[in-house]
């Protein structure tokens, strides 16, 4: 049966009002997937990257069935869900509201970096699904403030996150916790790795697996580019440039290190680029201000790290900017997914320096995708970009540099140790005896 509609998936009216609302029409691959196996009550092991729609694609069949077995009284939550950072957990629970807008339920958040005071509400008043993060939701359930027994259904968002930020503990004394539910389903961007395979073992039963990746049509509707720079300086003269010839209306710049973040968005300000940053230990309210001055259009570009951007959905990104390329070809494809959402075309383009191109050629293996250089017109680089086997030999020869200038330096400490000060002679033997000598 071809689910190409929501209307298919048997969902109720209130849900699909507010689907429609939305503008949702026809459902993601990971929805098709996903939801009617959910709906079956089974468990679901599900993997797609972001903006591929699978928040929906969890959030459907939780609510529908907190719609179908209305409870007689009002209670304690009955649908638990879990994710690794806060503006994930405030982003998911907005999507909640949302599909929930005509329907009578209630929906909250529990998350850190919120005053103990401000979740008194939450204890007191009672809800139907919960959106949390594991850290401080543990900690409530510990001081018995969260009544977990009658959760139904228990949901892992970014299951894979969750486990790379150490979380692992803190989820599967959650799960034991709500033990008498009913459903598990765990959403993960990839279920490769160990850890991962042996915590969802662990949690879920007999799960449906419900895998989908972005389609090559779906990257189609993204430009990607890259340009080849000489230096650090020169990355940023290009980024300046491309940002004012493409005339950039909302983009994110992605950076390697969370140090980083800060300092090319002050660069970037002084060239007149109205620009905010997002790394990992910004206070809440900081980091909401700066995501919400890009959605606002008060900048244009958000600099951040990918730790920081996780999970952020913020619509119409018009382009994505790879100041540095990520280590690992799975990120680059999450990083450009923020970009030709819902059907719209996007740009995604990478500043890439020598030492590069090792990362260049793995992305290009993965996503099976022709990236070509492009020049910006003067700004042309001044080095060549090196060819494939060049790079394999440069690091050779540089592997070889490093070992002889570690061994010379191994050698000048050597000699070092040996020197003896005149001052420290005269004092010789009388703290220390050699070990053949007999003792007086």
């Amino acid at each position: 049966m071809n689910l190409s509609q929501f209307e298919q998936f048997d969902l109720s009216p209130e849900l699909l009002k507010a689907l429609d609302q939305k503008g949702y029409v026809r459902p993601t691959a990971i929805q098709t997937k996903a939801i009617p196996a959910a709906m079956e009550e089974r468990d679901v092991l599900g993997s797609a990257p972001t903006g591929t729609g699978k928040t929906v694609a969890f959030l459907l069949p939780a609510l529908q069935h907190l719609l179908d077995y209305p409870r007689r009284k009002p209670g304690p939550p009955r649908v638990l869900v879990l994710t690794p950072t806060r503006e994930l957990a405030m982003q998911v629970a907005e999507q909640a509201q949302q599909l929930a807008q005509f329907s009578r339920l209630d929906i909250a958040t529990i998350t850190g970096g919120v005053a103990y005071q401000n979740h008194g509400e939450v204890f007191n008043s009672n809800q139907d699904l919960v959106v949390a993060t594991p850290g401080r939701l543990l900690q409530y359930i510990k001081e018995e403030n969260f009544d977990c027994r009658s959760v139904e259904i228990l949901i892992f968002d970014e299951a894979d996150r969750m486990l790379q930020m150490g979380f692992g503990q803190d989820a599967e004394k959650i799960a034991a916790e709500t033990r008498w539910r009913k459903q598990t389903l765990l959403f993960s961007a990839t279920l490769e790795g160990e850890l991962l395979t042996d915590f969802a073992e662990r949690l879920l039963n007999d799960p449906v697996k419900a895998e989908a990746q972005p389609s090559r049509r779906e990257r189609k509707k993204i430009n990607q580019w890259y340009y080849h720079a000489d230096s650090r300086e020169h990355k940023i003269k290009l980024l300046a440039r491309f940002v004012e010839t493409e005339q950039v209306s909302r983009g994110i710049v992605f950076v390697r290190r969370r140090e980083d973040a800060r300092e090319l968005s002050e660069t970037l300000r002084k060239r007149g680029i109205r620009s905010a940053y997002l790394e990992g230990d910004m206070a809440q309210t900081q980091r909401n201000n700066a995501i919400d001055k890009l959605k606002s259009g008060i900048v244009t570009l958000l600099v951040a790290t990918d730790v920081a951007a996780r999970g952020i959905d913020i619509d119409d990104v018009s382009h994505v900017m790879n100041f540095d390329l990520p280590y690992s070809a799975d990120t680059y494809l999450h990083r450009i997914g923020r970009t030709a959402r819902a059907g719209k075309k996007g740009t995604a383009v990478s500043f890439v320096e020598a030492h590069d191109y090792k990362l260049l050629g793995k992305i290009k293996r993965y996503t099976e995708e022709i990236l070509k250089a492009r020049i910006l017109e003067g700004l042309e680089p001044r080095t060549k970009a090196p060819k494939d086997g060049e790079i394999k030999s440069v690091s050779k020869k540089q592997k070889m540099r490093i070992k002889e200038k570690r061994e010379e330096k191994k050698k000048v400490e050597a000699k070092k140790k040996v020197k003896i000060r005149h001052k420290d002679t005269k004092n010789i033997g009388k703290r220390r005896k050699p070990s053949g000598s007999k003792k007086i």
